[in-house]
């Protein structure tokens, strides 16, 4: 059972690893520096497409992380 848990924590450590590479970044350069705070203030539409389907994935895998992470502590005691 604790080989189970840490082979899966490791499929899901990579995969947030991943999903969170692919995500695009908030801003670019300073450009994106600058005009980041008036986002931040006025606010942004909420993401479209690709990005809220990787955020959405993103959060599910770190939710999965924290919970196995937990589950491989415990099996150790």
């Amino acid at each position: 059972m604790h080989t189970l848990l840490v082979t899966l924590l490791v499929i899901v450590s990579i995969g947030l690893i991943v999903i969170v590479l692919l995500q695009s970044g908030r801003s670019a350069g300073l450009s994106g520096a600058i005009t980041g705070g008036a986002e931040q203030l006025f606010g942004k539409q909420k993401a479209r497409g690709l990005d809220a389907i990787l955020q959405r994935i993103t959060v599910v895998l770190a939710v999965l992380f924290f919970v196995l992470s937990i589950a491989v502590t415990y099996m150790q005691l």
